[in-house]
């Protein structure tokens, strides 16, 4: 299967060059292009991406804000002709960030980091059992089964999670958001930018935050109308 990629970028000549770019990888595809943030956004609505070719500086929505406003990414790559934003990037989890002009050799490291990150996440989800599981990578060559039952919570540590389950912690790599959308959505949400939970392991919801294990869990401002809902309509 290939890599689906798409283009956001109000230079058209920064467009043709990632799509000729792209034309000469086998395994990515590229599926649409936009000169706007928002038209991405739409796009996005109703249709799966692996990876985003993002610049920063857009009219009426920059990348940064477009970034802030996914609940979901997928793997982002910045284009930008400034190095400025590098930092603030980062702490979004972006995948990797090319200064333009664009050259083919950076392009293609660029490539594989996101080969890399897709390979590294791979995780079996099997729900058609009477006790779903999953099996996550936890090594280069170890493949470990969590039931999905014993999942308390989900904590990202910048490219790497920590699963935190009745039995034991696990480190695998991957984001919160990949993992996030592996998991049945009646079971699981998504409470901050860094933690995931189990809606059935919430012992107590106060204020802003969820207990879970005798811990406290803040509930990000972003989510928490969204988390108590979905506690609550749970509970009935």
């Amino acid at each position: 299967m290939k890599v689906k990629c798409l283009i956001i970028d109000d230079e058209p000549l920064a467009i043709n060059v990632i799509k000729n770019y792209l034309e000469q990888i086998e395994d990515f595809e590229l599926i649409n292009t936009f000169s706007n943030a928002i038209d991405g956004l739409n796009f996005l609505k109703s249709n799966t991406v692996d990876v985003i070719f993002l610049d920063i500086n857009m009219p009426v929505l920059d990348g940064l804000n477009f970034i802030k406003s996914l609940e979901n990414p997928p793997l982002l790559i910045i284009t930008s002709a400034y190095d400025e934003f590098a930092v603030e990037t980062y702490e979004l989890d972006v995948l990797d960030y090319l200064i333009k002009p664009i050259e083919f050799p950076r392009f293609m490291k660029a490539l594989n980091k996101v080969n890399r990150r897709l390979e590294n996440n791979k995780v079996i989800v099997d729900t058609s059992k009477d006790r779903p599981y999953i099996f996550v990578k936890i090594d280069k060559k170890k493949m470990k089964k969590i039931f999905l039952d014993e999942i308390l919570t989900v904590e990202s540590l910048k490219d790497y999670l920590k699963i935190n389950t009745l039995t034991g912690k696990y480190i695998i790599h991957s984001t919160l958001s990949d993992f996030t959308n592996l998991l049945p959505s009646n079971d699981f949400i998504r409470i901050h930018r860094s933690y995931t939970v189990a809606i059935d392991k919430i012992d107590a919801v106060e204020g802003n935050s969820v207990e879970i294990e005798g811990l406290r869990y803040v509930i990000g401002r972003s989510y928490i109308e969204e988390v108590k809902q979905k506690i609550l309509n749970s509970s009935i």
